[in-house]
């Protein structure tokens, strides 16, 4: 089979493998039909991920076929189109013990840490499997997993109708929350440097985009809101971020960090203090794949449009290079088998 791997950062090189074959009664052969290219896997590439080991097979977002069954298997059967969970938990830390295997103290990611789904089979173990409509096309499949991580953000956040939530960044993962919490009823502000992303953001049904390059964002929040946002969601990553969420937060309201940045932030604990704020960090998603599976299968959220650009698998290195060019079309690439 082909696979991709990042031998180092920078390095990407397509090789020839052997096919992986079912070893344990529980586990599935499954054939890659697509597998998404996500802003991680971009900080794994150029080696500024805090936690990627290499050489490493990137892709955590896969979709797939099930293309054999374990003697043991009884969930999913032959033909079954299944999404892949990206977590692997101990479940025996203090975390997994608390039912969030999401932050495991042994937790292994598939591309991250453990080999992922930029190759044309692999084997998991069933219980990683997520049975999907046979209607949904597989390149729109793979937005389950970032919608996931989404609706894991909405529940961390506590997100009622009752909120007016404020997202910083309308890129990729901005795209995905605001399709997250228009589900929960709450009114949305969304903050971009890039026109082109904030008419996305529109689209999608957001009521208030600023403009953060061209607009003062503190005196458009307080235009916006009576008390500003009870939700504010770093969906941007950079180290100025929490302190310009700590200062437009409501008195009583809840931040959420989503980034894996490890540059100094500087906050003053005066206004956390001074207003009982939340700071929360979310990572990954804690069951969440079913419950965007079942929202999709309700007709509650959609994922047409998502994509933007389907590449060959067998083009995967030119697809990275085309990400690196930074065109504003780009809004999401997708790798078919």
């Amino acid at each position: 089979m082909l696979q991709l791997l990042t031998e180092k950062p920078m390095s990407l090189v397509m090789m020839n493998e052997k096919d992986p074959a079912i070893t344990q009664p529980n586990e599935v052969l499954v054939k890659v039909m697509a597998a998404g290219i996500c802003g991680s896997d971009m900080h794994i590439y150029h080696g500024t991920s805090p936690v990627a080991t290499y050489p490493r097979v990137m892709g955590h977002e896969i979709v797939g076929v099930v293309a054999e069954t374990g003697s043991g298997v009884s969930r999913v059967k032959t033909g079954d189109h299944v999404i892949v969970d990206q977590i692997v938990a101990c479940g025996e830390c203090y975390a997994c013990r608390v039912k969030r295997p999401n932050v495991c103290s042994n937790l292994k990611v598939r591309g991250v840490h453990i080999d992922g789904g930029y190759r044309e089979y692999l084997t998991v173990e069933e219980n990683a499997l997520h049975i999907l409509p046979n209607d949904l096309p597989f390149t729109e499949a793979v937005m389950l997993e970032p919608a996931s991580i989404a609706f894991q953000v909405s529940s961390r956040a506590e997100i009622t109708k009752d909120d007016t939530v404020f997202i910083l960044g309308s890129g990729a993962l901005g795209k995905s929350l605001i399709r997250a919490v228009l589900l929960t009823g709450a009114q949305i502000i969304a903050a971009d440097t890039s026109q082109a992303r904030l008419k996305e953001a529109a689209e999608l049904g957001v009521k208030y985009c600023i403009n953060s390059k061209e607009e003062n964002l503190s005196e458009k929040l307080r235009e916006y809101t009576t008390w500003g946002p009870s939700v504010s969601i770093d969906a941007a990553g950079f180290a100025e971020s929490l302190a310009l969420l700590v200062d437009v937060t409501c008195t009583a309201g809840r931040i959420i960090t989503t980034g894996f940045l490890d540059a100094q932030s500087e906050v003053q604990q005066f206004k956390i203090t001074a207003k009982e704020l939340d700071i929360r960090g979310s990572r990954l998603q804690n069951k969440k794949i079913a419950e965007v599976i079942a929202a999709c299968r309700a007709g509650k959220i959609s994922f047409t449009g998502a994509v933007s650009h389907v590449i060959p698998f067998s083009e995967a290195v030119q697809a990275f290079q085309m990400i690196d060019s930074g065109k504003e079309d780009v809004k999401k690439a997708v790798l078919a088998f």
